[in-house]
């Protein structure tokens, strides 16, 4: 079903959508869904609009969101995967380092895949079997080989604070094996950041379908690999943790630390 989606139409409606995330007004409109875990109005207008857009054009392709009860879904049927404002946070504080993330999943995998930071324009995407690109143009993940030179992101998994003790005992590893970290709040933009080389690797854990669908594709499509911290490939419709890299810097990391916990 995937060859049946017209890829310069969807990222044109991912367009649309990002002038959205622009309303300042309503993204300090905010209710906590938990601790640390927010919703705008904006990530409202931007979930209305592909739940109304998609179906006009693809009626037969189920609907998951960050911002709605998916307890309907079939997981065996062909799904679109959105998240319409990864880094919620970042938009609440005006940090120009949010982005809209939009997967179709079909058969347990993810087919195309569009992250899209409206902030900077960059729009990555990527198709099953023929590649990744950024603008348009090829990416491909880094050819960093020594650890003590990579540049890695991590995830602070901000809504499970009884995780932080071991997060940061992991991160501290990370900090004196690697060249540095970087925390950016987005998984999206981490995942499509080393599908095109700007990170060697990201790590988080406890991620959910939506901050990663599109991401993944990215990466593997870029070059990379994509496996949660025990080694195993991720599902894209089940929450998971998250080690992607380029491949050196994965079997380096591995030598060098524990993701066990």
């Amino acid at each position: 079903m995937h060859t049946d989606i017209d890829i310069q139409a969807l990222m044109e409606l991912v367009r649309q959508a990002g002038k959205l995330l622009y309303d300042r007004e309503g993204s300090t409109h905010i209710r906590k869904k938990g601790r640390a875990d927010y919703v705008t109005q904006v990530d409202m207008a931007v979930q209305s609009f592909f739940g109304e857009e998609l179906p006009k054009r693809w009626p037969h392709i189920q609907f998951m969101s960050e911002e709605q009860s998916n307890a309907h879904l079939d997981p065996n049927a062909p799904m679109w995967i959105l998240d319409p404002v990864d880094g919620t946070c970042n938009l609440i504080h005006d940090l120009g380092m949010s982005a809209i993330s939009l997967a179709l999943v079909e058969g347990g995998q993810v087919m195309l895949g569009i992250v899209y930071n409206p902030f900077n324009g960059e729009m990555f995407h990527a198709i099953r079997g023929q590649g990744a690109f950024r603008n348009g143009e090829p990416i491909h993940v880094s050819d960093q080989q020594e650890l003590a030179d990579s540049l890695i992101a991590i995830g602070t998994s901000p809504y499970q604070k009884q995780l932080a003790e071991t997060n940061f005992a992991l991160f501290r590893r990370l900090f004196e094996v690697g060249a540095d970290i970087r925390r950016m709040g987005t998984a999206s933009l981490d995942l499509a950041y080393v599908a095109c080389g700007r990170m060697d690797a990201y790590l988080e854990r406890g991620l959910k379908p939506w901050d990663f669908a599109a991401g993944i594709l990215l990466v593997e499509e870029a070059g990379g690999q994509v496996r949660d911290y025990q080694g195993n490939p991720l599902i894209p419709t089940q929450p998971s943790d998250m080690f992607a890299h380029n491949g050196p810097i994965g079997a380096r990391i591995a030598e060098a630390v524990s993701l066990e916990f």
